[in-house]
Order: structure tokens, then C-alpha cells, then sequence
């Protein structure tokens, strides 16, 4: 099994990991843009255009399903990676997990790029899945791009000011950035509030990497020998896992398994 995973940068390491854990038996395919990174400030249009190109770098490798792991190549290039890649290689997009947030009735907190926030898409999922939930959006100023560099200092500058836009009263915050699940427990010590319950943090990692399996009739084995390996695409060519990756659990999960495969 080979599964393909693909962003500008590495927000893609929490649903990589995620794969990892469900099937270490699972070759993956990192495919990056380093050239073109970051997508967020681009069109709709240049965006759809580099996100295309990443993703036929990495269906080359003939993977067996393609997750897109990033939430603004989702909004803007899933519809067309769709139409050229599929039926043949399944493609699996990431969207906020304001769903299952709400469910808990709230209060909700949507922590999402500024582009993000407000936007027709977010307010079309608030709408659709959060009915009668108290939602507050909370634009994270500069937050991907520090995660992105591993910039500890702007990190904590940015989840400091996130932090202080957040309502006091909310119980559940939604990661709605794929690069925020990499420093969730930073979110989730900046925000709780004394004396308040335990803060729920949802991100979308775990229920993409699932969906992934199911896409393609799989199941999860964390039980399986852990011999997968990684093969890392940057603007389509075979490279190395990016350094700030190896600030991250998750990034340093992937060599030590990439490793193991390699001594087969």
C-alpha cells in the first residue's frame, strides 16, 4: 500500500503521522513545493496551478490514494485535482473539523489563516454544521508561517495573540490550519482558562488519514511491522524531509521508520 500526501510546506506532517500510526506498513509519498510556498497569498488560479503540478509529482509515484493536506488547497484545487486525477487515484480533501466540534454544543473558536477566516467557505461550514452553536473565528496572524520556519519565538508570539482574540468562555477550539495541529498542545495551554473544563482541540489529521483507508477498502493495523518507507518530493523532485520538520514529533517519526525500511 502507498499512500500520497501533499502540501506547499510541511502542514502535511500531522496527517503523515497519522497514516504512520494507522498503517506503519504503509509507503508514503511527501510531496512539497518549496518553490512555490506559501500558497495562501496566492489566486485561486496560480494556487490550483502549483497544487496540480505537486499532485501529478506525487501520482506518479502511483500511489493508492492522494490526501491534499491543506486546508486552502482543499477550499480552492480540490475540484480540479478531482476531475484530472480521479476515478483512478482517489483524492481525499482536508476540511475544518467544525462538525464534530460543534456537536459537543460549544462554545467553538475556528482558529484559521486570516485568509480563512470570514471567508464564504468557513461561513458556509458554520453554517452547515454548527447551527445554534455559539462560533467565534479567530484569525492567526502569522501563526502556519512560524510553524512552517519552527520559529519557537514567533510561535509563541502568535499563539499569544490568537490567544488573547479567543473568547474566555469557550470550551473548543477547531485547528483549522493544517500546520496548528503540529503545536496543538501550545494552542491548548495558551487558551484554557483557570478553572474552566478541560479544552477540546479538534484537528482534521486523524479522521483524513481514515478516510484515506476506507477510500481505498483498508483498515487500520498499528499493529503492522513498521516498514513503510518515505519518499520526499520537493516541487517535484526527490529530495529530503525539510529541517524545521525535525522540530516536530511528527516530522521525527518518519525518518525512524523510513530507516527501519531501509535496512530491509
Amino acid at each position: 500500500m502507498k499512500i500520497a500526501l501533499m502540501d506547499s510546506g510541511i502542514g502535511l506532517l500531522a496527517a503523515t503521522a497519522a497514516v504512520r500510526r494507522l498503517r506503519p506498513d504503509a509507503d508514503l509519498v511527501l510531496s512539497l513545493d518549496p518553490e512555490g510556498m506559501p500558497w495562501g497569498p496566492r489566486t485561486p488560479e496560480d494556487l490550483t496551478r502549483r497544487a496540480l503540478a505537486v499532485a501529478e509529482a506525487a501520482a506518479a509515484r502511483r500511489p493508492d490514494a492522494l490526501i491534499v493536506g491543506c486546508n486552502t488547497a482543499t477550499v480552492h484545487a480540490l475540484h480540479t485535482l478531482r476531475a484530472r486525477l480521479e476515478p483512478t487515484l482517489p483524492v481525499i480533501g482536508t476540511v475544518p473539523a467544525i462538525k464534530p466540534a460543534a456537536a459537543g454544543g460549544g462554545p467553538v473558536a475556528i482558529w484559521a489563516t486570516p485568509a480563512t477566516t470570514g471567508s464564504v467557505y468557513q461561513r458556509g461550514l458554520i453554517r452547515d454544521h454548527a447551527d445554534g452553536v455559539s462560533v467565534a473565528e479567530v484569525p492567526c496572524w502569522g501563526l502556519a508561517e512560524a510553524v512552517e520556519h519552527a520559529d519557537e519565538a514567533a510561535i509563541d508570539t502568535a499563539v499569544t495573540a490568537a490567544a488573547a482574540l479567543t473568547p474566555p468562555d469557550v470550551t473548543t477550539v477547531v485547528l483549522g490550519c493544517t500546520h496548528y495541529e503540529l503545536v496543538a498542545e501550545r494552542i491548548r495551554a495558551a487558551v484554557q482558562r483557570p478553572g474552566m473544563p478541560p479544552l477540546v482541540l479538534h484537528g482534521s489529521a486523524g479522521a483524513v488519514a481514515a478516510q484515506a483507508l476506507r477510500r481505498i477498502g483498508e483498515h487500520p493495523a498499528p499493529e503492522a511491522p513498521a516498514l513503510g518507507t518515505l519518499t520526499v518530493l520537493l516541487s517535484g523532485r526527490e529530495g529530503v524531509l525539510p529541517a524545521p520538520a525535525l522540530a516536530y514529533e511528527e516530522g521525527r517519526l518518519l525518518p525512524a521508520v523510513s530507516q527501519a525500511a531501509d535496512l530491509r
